[in-house]
């Protein structure tokens, strides 16, 4: 039997774990290598100098780029929780669980750098002696090491309401791969000008941007391995993203 080209079934398109896997190391080495090239001092020093960050009160880096951003963010999060329940638009498309998965994805990513960002004793640019501050350059890598400033800059909250977003690409791709990819885009964008706004005040680096994007990035795609996991149990479905055990091989082949 032909299927349905109209049918959830066949608008479905499994991801492959190594693909993804491919990706979130291919992306960590390319920051780790900023880290290892050491080149977040040289790129702030673009912006900042001893005397500070000329344009650390910008009005519209501030009160656009900063605190208007992040409301918008939020009201954003608020809609997409009422498609939970009330889907419109592309939220249609997809099944409850994963409307659910979707709003998880983005609070997880959101909590797992506000925690990180909690225990960081990394200090901001701008608490740098060399731009205007009292501390020290300490390595956000240095782990328990003061650098004589306030920390809990390590990573980018900022950025996050941006980056936190790239949880709905792994909710989306299977039932609309097209809307994903644009979402996907958008998400990074938007949390990579979120980050450039704050590194041209001096309130981060741009290795704290790049580290919160794919964080983001891990995040969730492991809410995505957990949700497509659990709808295995429940319901059996096959777009599983993890590596299909010989007994989910053959429901599917049945």
């Amino acid at each position: 039997m032909v299927p349905d080209m109209h049918s959830p079934a066949a608008t479905v398109h499994p991801p492959r774990f190594i693909h993804d896997l491919a990706w979130t190391l291919l992306a960590m080495a390319l920051v780790i290598a900023w880290d290892a090239l050491a080149l977040d001092r040289s790129f702030a020093h673009w912006f900042g100098d001893a005397t500070g960050f000329a344009l650390r009160s910008d009005w519209f880096l501030v009160n656009i780029a900063h605190e208007g951003a992040r409301r918008a963010a939020w009201l954003v999060v608020l809609v997409l929780t009422l498609c939970v329940w009330k889907p419109f638009g592309v939220m249609r498309q997809l099944p409850h669980a994963r409307r659910v998965q979707l709003v998880v994805g983005i609070l997880v990513s959101l909590a797992v750098i506000s925690t990180l960002k909690y225990f960081s004793t990394t200090s901001c640019p701008w608490d740098l002696a060399e731009f205007g501050g009292v501390a020290r350059y300490v390595s956000h890598w240095s782990l328990g090491l003061a650098d004589g400033g306030p920390g809990h800059c390590f990573p980018a909250g900022h950025a996050s309401t941006g980056f936190a977003f790239v949880a709905g690409y792994f909710a989306l791709r299977r039932h609309a791969p097209r809307a994903a990819r644009l979402w996907l885009a958008c998400a990074l964008v938007v949390g990579l000008l979120m980050g450039l706004a704050q590194q041209m005040r001096g309130a981060h680096f741009m290795s704290h941007t790049l580290w919160t994007g794919w964080l983001c990035w891990a995040t969730g795609w492991v809410c995505d391995l957990v949700a497509t996991r659990l709808s295995w149990r429940s319901e059996g479905t096959g777009d599983s993203h993890w590596p299909a055990t010989p007994e989910q091989a053959s429901q599917t082949v049945s």
